[in-house]
């Protein structure tokens, strides 16, 4: 099928890490750029209304990471945290020779811009985060510190994917008789139901691009101990995100400090302090059994955990904006996109 809406290009840039696949708005070539990166399980394809919609004055440009898309399918070192994709990240703007770029992040890939801000501040004329990924990571965590519920990070890392959903986008299921099949994981949590998007079919393609397996999605999983049984690995997708990897606690050191829009979903059952993915709620609520409790277990503060890091970059000079947008999911530019929309555009500069 054809998955690139009219007016969008797709081309391929090699760097000094990978061949990376990007998508860009014909006759955009000039301009502040807007750089747009996507969550776990999805592709630069996500990005596409978004990128339309932008004024003409704006250079939009999508990538997809690598073992998303049509990027290079390159194995993922999850000892580095999301070191491995912010360091493509990087590559890719020295590649191209770009000036300092208007981040825009989503899920994970908030995550990754948020290490590249870190790395690199210098590269980033202003960040927004849609509903990122914690700054202590996804699962096993407690408190608005990120303490480890356990230090083997019990509760994280590839061993938490459901196996069903993983079989089924390595089978490239496409079909809707299962909660589990990609397209209705994408109706029921990447947007709120009943929302269904127009090119939801280019999505569902985007979400099967995602390559299988440990060193891609969803990882390796080690056995452990402690309550539910299940730690990070050492490679694949959903080990970058565990606490035992990754982890920005604070932003006080990042010189120079652009401004930060934080955009979230009021109604996200996967990055919540309710989330539906993590261990923590899932055993509070009986749906996992042997739930050890609040006070060995509680779930992880995600949104919480975010706004205390972002408060304290703002208490070391720097500024941040959160907009939570009422009615949306995970993905708010999907299912609420001119709210959406709004907000980006009063955070970009006006060329």
């Amino acid at each position: 099928m054809e998955t690139l809406l009219p007016g969008v290009t797709a081309r391929k840039v090699t760097t000094g890490r990978l061949a990376v696949n990007l998508l860009e708005v014909d006759g955009r070539d000039s301009g502040p750029v807007v750089l747009f990166v996507h969550g776990n399980v999805s592709s630069s394809l996500f990005w596409q209304p978004t990128m339309l919609a932008l004024p003409a004055a704006y250079r939009p440009i999508a990538l997809d990471l690598r073992g998303f898309g049509d990027s290079d399918p390159e194995p993922v070192d999850a000892t580095r945290g999301l070191s491995d994709y912010s360091d493509d990240l990087a590559a890719l703007i020295e590649t191209l020779g770009l000036p300092p770029v208007h981040l825009v992040g989503w899920s994970m890939g908030g995550g990754v811009c948020l290490q590249h801000l870190v790395d690199a501040p210098h590269t980033v004329a202003s960040l927004t985060l849609v509903n990122p990924v914690s700054p202590f990571g996804f699962g096993g965590t407690r408190g608005l510190d990120g303490e480890l519920c356990d230090p083997s990070g019990a509760g994280s890392g590839g061993g938490t994917a459901n196996p069903d959903f993983v079989a089924r986008l390595g089978d490239g299921d496409r079909g809707e008789d299962s909660p589990l099949s990609p397209r209705q994981v994408l109706l029921a949590h990447y947007v709120k139901p009943p929302f269904t998007p127009d090119e939801l079919d280019v999505y569902v393609a985007s979400m099967l691009s995602t390559r299988v397996g440990d060193d891609h999605y969803p990882g390796t999983a080690a056995t452990v101990e402690a309550w539910p049984g299940v730690g990070p690995g050492e490679r694949g997708v959903l080990n970058t995100m565990a606490p035992t990897h990754f982890r920005i606690a604070d932003l006080s050191d990042v010189d120079p400090k652009p401004p930060v829009l934080w955009i979230r979903g009021s109604d996200d059952v996967i990055v919540s302090d309710t989330s539906l993915y993590d261990f923590g709620y899932l055993g509070q609520i009986g749906a996992i059994p042997g739930w050890p409790g609040e006070d060995v277990f509680p779930p992880q503060p995600m949104v919480a955990q975010t706004r205390a890091v972002l408060d304290g970059y703002a208490k070391a000079g720097g500024a941040y904006r959160e907009v939570a947008i009422d009615d949306a999911g995970h993905g708010p530019h999907l299912d609420q996109p001119e709210r959406f929309r709004e907000a980006l555009l009063e955070h970009l500069p006006r060329p």
